[in-house]
């Protein structure tokens, strides 16, 4: 039997089958009983190792130690992940967002986030918020193209993960970034104010030398979504906190409202976002009583 042996990255999964690119061509591979054993779940993103069999069924052989990964989208090995949250027709939850950019920072993913359908609102004041915390952040507008450019700068290199609540219009700005995507996009319940699951599988898009995923719709993170930053770690997640951490009056201060805290102070004085502060505070009181036994 001839058979081949090469490395390369799973682009998408579906039904048991998983669809590597390696060496230029697209090979439809069976993850080995092994991996089930061990309870992997081979992701898109994932390097893996592959054996191409000319007359019999290909396999994945080898998953390559990931950098980092998702578990709601699931996606391994992520550089960036862009947050897309439209101004209107859904209304956006910083909260949402902000939890997002959070995961993003502990897992040292790249966080930026996307206000879209720009022609429905000003976003002056929600770009602010991010530009404040030291976050990437724009607008777009997929009618006009607006913001589209800058969207392609964020993304340059590695994976990007496309993210956000139902409705925003994560294809409508993935086909204006590159039409071969030819992503099918659905227009917003009016009756329920939110989208349809129009993107129904992870995959990975190359551009270039680099990849764009588009992911399964969702309304928020919860605890029990796996993506859970522990109390002593989340404000390592807030990157405007950074320049104050350590410098509390007392050790044991929780950045909430005690007294002598530094980033609490930084709020009053406008130099931290109240907005950002307020998720925060939301995330640490969902994790405050959970102990490391407890997971």
């Amino acid at each position: 039997m001839s058979e081949k042996v090469l490395k390369g990255i799973i682009i998408k999964g579906i039904g048991g089958f998983y669809y590597i690119e390696a060496e230029g061509d697209i090979y439809e591979c069976k993850a080995r009983g092994a991996f089930r054993k061990k309870k992997i779940s081979p992701l898109a993103g994932d390097n893996v190792v592959i054996t191409i069999r000319e007359n019999g069924e290909n396999t994945i052989d080898e998953i390559e130690e990931r950098k980092n990964f998702l578990v709601r989208p699931p996606v391994a090995n992520v550089d960036t992940l862009v947050i897309v949250s439209s101004v209107k027709e859904p209304v956006p939850s910083l909260t949402v967002i902000d939890r997002l950019t959070a995961i993003a920072v502990s897992k040292n993913i790249k966080p930026c986030v996307v206000f879209s359908k720009s022609d429905l609102g000003d976003t002056k004041e929600l770009e602010e918020v991010y530009k404040k915390s030291g976050i990437d952040v724009c607008s777009v507008c997929c009618k006009t193209g607006e913001g589209v450019e800058t969207v392609k700068t964020m993304i340059k290199g590695g994976i990007t993960v496309f993210t956000g609540n139902t409705g925003v219009g994560k294809s409508s700005l993935l086909n204006c970034i590159d039409s071969r995507f030819s992503i099918e996009t659905g227009e917003v319940s009016s009756k329920l104010g939110r989208g349809r699951h129009t993107t129904r599988d992870v995959t990975l898009h190359k551009i270039q030398d680099f990849y764009v995923a588009d992911t399964p719709g969702f309304s928020s993170l919860d605890i029990e979504s796996g993506e859970l930053i522990m109390k002593d770690d989340l404000p390592y997640c807030f990157p405007e906190f950074t320049d104050y951490l350590g410098k509390c009056r007392f050790s044991s201060c929780t950045h909430t409202v005690d007294k002598g805290c530094k980033i609490v102070e930084a709020v009053e004085k406008g130099e931290i976002h109240s907005s950002r502060h307020n998720s925060y505070i939301t995330m640490y009181n969902e994790v405050k009583n959970i102990k490391e036994w407890q997971l």
